[in-house]
């Protein structure tokens, strides 16, 4: 599994030139689900996510995280993020698990935000999306387990 992380002041997610979801403070997090992915992974990156400390404090120092700020997630499916681009100039996509299982970890993951108490936003899972963001930092991670 692959999440990249974008700290946001915003971030709002357009489908068909029609918004469709937004958040104020928190994370854009775009996952890519990989072949050999568990459920077990789903659990662990969503701990991970809430409690990294990635805010700052009143000293910029990076102590608090989103459950600390009362922050949002904006989740989008991103298969791309698996990209292998070894050979060649078109990039293949391999590793990515199938879109029908896929989606059911998709499902799951918001799940799990939800029952940690996180104020969740998604895009449409396979949906051609505009994503328009103020990156906060700016800070981007990735997270892969």
């Amino acid at each position: 599994m692959k999440c990249l992380l974008q700290r946001v002041s915003y971030a709002k997610v357009y489908i068909e030139n029609k918004l469709y979801s937004q958040i104020d403070k928190g994370l854009l997090v775009l996952v890519c689900f990989c072949v050999n992915d568990t459920r077990q992974n789903i659990e662990l990156m969503v701990k991970k996510i809430i409690n990294l400390r990635i805010f700052e404090d009143n000293n910029k120092k990076f102590n608090f995280s989103l459950k600390d700020i009362n922050g949002s997630i904006m989740l989008v499916s991103q298969f791309t993020l698996a990209a292998d681009t070894k050979k060649g100039n078109r990039p293949s996509f391999f590793e990515a698990m199938e879109p029908n299982k896929a989606i059911e970890f998709y499902n799951e993951m918001i799940e799990q935000f939800k029952n940690n108490n996180i104020e969740i936003r998604t895009g449409i899972f396979g949906a051609s999306m505009r994503i328009e963001l103020t990156n906060d930092g700016p800070v981007t991670i990735m997270l892969e387990n």
